[in-house]
């Protein structure tokens, strides 16, 4: 009965993979976004804090998207064990650096999951993940942003309870990119 489901699964084992070690990557994220909501909660980062709340479900949005795709396609999706979750930052400004970098790690993932559609010719699946690359874009996008704000207003003085302020307002125009 395996063998035959595997012959009517839609994906290879490769990418079936792939997608698995992808919805774990999204979970893990959307845990590190949680630690940080709670970093920023602590010291008073009431709006940061809010900000990575929405960022968190954004994530699990997308383990969960990614999820049924597997499943769709016939394929088994592996349900995440989510370990090594930082809770605590050096800095307000280090949770957007940590922030930043966790986007960029997660769109070159895509990237490679993209990359070995290509190979096998994976045009479903190929299809499927444009909508992920657009969404990276937004996310690196609004992650840049959030850190540029810490040179743009300074930290000195009220700077940070400004930068707090205006982590929430950041927008991200499609047509415009």
């Amino acid at each position: 009965m395996k063998d035959l489901m595997r012959i009517k699964c839609l994906i290879s084992s490769e990418i079936e993979n792939l997608l698995n070690q992808q919805i774990k990557k999204e979970a893990h994220s959307s845990a590190i976004y949680l630690a940080m909501a709670s970093w920023c909660n602590r010291n008073g980062y009431d709006y940061s804090s809010e900000y990575f709340f929405k960022q968190s479900d954004e994530e699990r949005y997308h383990q969960l998207k990614l999820y049924k795709y597997v499943l769709d396609m016939g394929a088994t999706a592996i349900s995440p064990e989510i370990t090594n979750v930082k809770n605590e930052y050096d800095s307000f400004r280090g949770v957007f650096e940590e922030a930043l970098d966790q986007e960029v790690a997660i769109t070159q993932s895509f990237k490679n999951i993209y990359s070995s559609c290509l190979r096998e010719q994976d045009f479903v699946t190929m299809e499927f993940l444009n909508w992920f690359m657009k969404e990276q874009r937004e996310e690196e996008y609004k992650a840049r942003r959030a850190l540029e704000l810490f040179e743009v207003i300074g930290e000195e003085g009220t700077g940070q309870w400004e930068i707090d302020k205006h982590v929430n307002k950041i927008k991200y125009d499609s047509e415009a990119s």
